[in-house]
């Protein structure tokens, strides 16, 4: 490093810079934003479980969160009775 570079400090690229801001919004936005496909996921399986048993879409729960780093999307499904299964075509 030279003495002019340390007293008035070198600028970084523009181009550097804007990618160091586009990392930091992105990483911020899969934070916080849940997923868009979720709503999907929970009708089609209503539609694949309706074929088998009687279930509504308020049976059918997903959340995802993160742990240790890792996502983790969780999946809860309230079945019937075992009298209200569907009868095998």
């Amino acid at each position: 490093m030279s003495l002019i570079d340390f007293l008035f400090g070198k600028k970084q690229q523009s181009a550097q810079v804007a990618r160091d801001r586009l990392q930091i919004v992105i990483a911020q936005e899969r934070a916080t934003q849940t997923p868009d496909y979720l709503p999907t996921l929970q009708k089609e399986l209503l539609q694949v479980l309706s074929k088998y048993v009687h279930v509504s879409l308020k049976d059918i729960q997903i959340s995802q969160e993160k742990k240790n780093g890792m996502d983790v999307l969780a999946l809860n499904i309230t079945l019937p009775e075992s009298g209200k299964i569907k009868a095998s075509e």
